[in-house]
């Protein structure tokens, strides 16, 4: 009989830790992207086509004085290695930065010093778009004035609605850099709207990665009591009106900076760039994570 206790008494403890794990199961921390073959400490920004087969990413070289485009294609599940966009050549006096498909993986938006004419300089970023048909792609066109204006505006993502969401330093903001949105209504790109404090703050907000239908945004921001010089965080539009954002937590943000956020359409995971100066040379690659915005919206305070 003691015995039958004794083993009863083990049956159930084991049972509880194993019901426990199902409901708490061990945290999940960000790991780097592809390492050694797209991650090799010279590169952020990444994004990848709707199907997944396509990747597209700043090369770095260890600064920002070069910073130029490279793509990858996912070939028998590796990836290929890296090439420069064709776009983005190398040895141009100009910078391009910040690449990101549209929800049907037909267009991509990425930010540019380049002029808009031969013989002209440039020294702030504009918004362009380079269009994609297959494994081809268009030349660059630039989003017009309406969008751009003569400070810099960049990471700029796009909704299945068509509007533009963007950061910028332009005059009039909340903070140093803030979010905006620009509407596309009958063709054409309107005049950028600041979205307001609730989303930007006195300092730096930036990298807004818009969800397909709106409904979320995750963005970088750096704040005081932090982990890192940079946190990346989450915010939900809720009857018209976007949610006090959520800081995504040490799963995610790191002592270091934490920028670049990217989810797929229908995506599970995000994937985001980590940077850090180590004897006068920075570091940075590409990190992913298991994500679900779901779970994090239902941690509003109701």
């Amino acid at each position: 009989m003691q015995k039958y206790m004794l083993f009863t008494t083990r049956f159930w403890a084991v049972c509880t830790l194993f019901l426990i794990f199902q409901l708490h199961p061990l945290a999940q921390t960000a790991t780097i992207f592809a390492p050694g073959i797209l991650s090799d400490g010279q590169v952020f920004g990444l994004t990848l086509s709707p199907d997944g087969q396509i990747a597209v990413f700043v090369k770095a070289y260890g600064g920002r004085d070069s910073l130029h485009l490279f793509t990858s294609t996912l070939e028998n599940g590796d990836w290929s290695k890296p090439v420069g966009a064709p776009f983005s050549t190398r040895g141009t006096r100009w910078s391009d930065i910040d690449p990101a498909f549209s929800p049907d993986g037909k267009l991509l938006l990425f930010n540019s010093t380049r002029p808009l004419s031969t013989g002209q300089s440039k020294e702030d970023f504009d918004i362009w778009g380079v269009k994609r048909n297959g494994n081809s792609w268009s030349e660059p066109f630039h989003l017009g004035a309406a969008i751009n204006s003569d400070s810099s505006d960049i990471y700029a993502t796009i909704a299945r609605s068509g509007n533009i969401y963007f950061s910028s330093n332009r005059a009039g903001g909340q903070g140093k850099l803030d979010l905006y949105m620009s509407e596309y209504h009958n063709g054409a790109y309107q005049i950028p709207k600041n979205l307001g404090p609730v989303l930007n703050s006195a300092n730096h907000d930036s990298n807004p990665f818009i969800s397909p239908k709106e409904d979320f945004i995750i963005f970088w921001r750096q704040e005081p009591g932090g982990y890192g010089a940079s946190d990346l965080y989450i915010s939900f539009k809720q009857k018209g009106n976007w949610s006090k954002p959520l800081n995504l937590g040490p799963n995610i943000n790191s002592k270091l900076g934490d920028f670049c956020p990217f989810m797929q359409p229908r995506g599970k995971k995000l994937y985001f760039s980590r940077t850090e100066v180590r004897d006068g040379k920075r570091i940075e690659d590409l990190y992913s994570i298991d994500f679900s915005p779901k779970e994090w919206k239902a941690k509003l305070v109701k």
